[in-house]
């Protein structure tokens, strides 16, 4: 809705995409780093792969602020939930289903609740393995999105914390799968992004 937000996983991969094509024609070679200054600090992605035009970055995302267990009263339903920081607020409800009506009923009021004066993002977790979770997201200011990837990195960490997972897992949205490493050093979210059209936007005030 155009609200601030500090931080975007998926926003720092798409970035690098753009500065890796735009500035260097595609060419930069495996290894290589794109540093990033952000409102929730400096992020470094390492290119992993560019071929076809199909960029992948793992991002060091820094480490988890905050985390904690809590009980929330919503609308006289007592739902236990998992609060951290990964550069935004995050409310993760660990659940041993994805069930998409508790997901949407529950999503928008937990988004705004009285214990976030700024609003969190949302995610529902399953652990399906010890090595992946399913997460459905209520991003901040959007409602249902396909993939978040600080809401992965909020997942993985809840559910390792709490969940019984390990710190190395994939975590399986409807837009696609991100894996997240939490280390002693922080966490490490790596996945892709491709650049699909490109344009020119022009504005007109009144």
């Amino acid at each position: 809705d155009g609200s601030y937000a500090e931080l975007s996983g998926n926003g720092l991969r798409c970035l690098g995409a753009v500065i890796s094509e735009a500035r260097f024609n595609g060419e930069r070679e495996k290894g290589d780093e794109i540093v990033i200054q952000t409102d929730a600090g400096v992020k470094t992605l390492e290119l992993l792969d560019n071929s076809k035009h199909r960029y992948t970055f793992r991002a060091a995302m820094g480490e988890p602020v905050g985390l904690r267990q809590k009980q929330l009263n919503v609308n006289g339903e007592l739902v236990p939930v998992i609060v951290l920081s990964v550069g935004n607020p995050q409310c993760i409800v660990l659940t041993p289903d994805l069930n998409e009506v508790r997901f949407r009923r529950l999503g928008p009021l937990l988004a705004t609740h009285q214990e976030f004066p700024s609003g969190t993002n949302v995610a529902f977790v399953h652990v399906k393995r010890s090595d992946c979770v399913k997460v459905l997201i209520w991003e901040r200011g959007v409602g249902p999105t396909e993939a978040s990837g600080t809401g992965a990195c909020a997942s993985a960490v809840a559910a390792a914390a709490y969940g019984g997972s390990s710190r190395s897992l994939d975590v399986v949205s409807p837009g696609g799968s991100q894996h997240v490493d939490w280390q002693d050093s922080g966490i490490f979210l790596t996945g892709w992004a491709q650049i699909t059209v490109r344009g020119r936007w022009s504005y007109l005030a009144d």
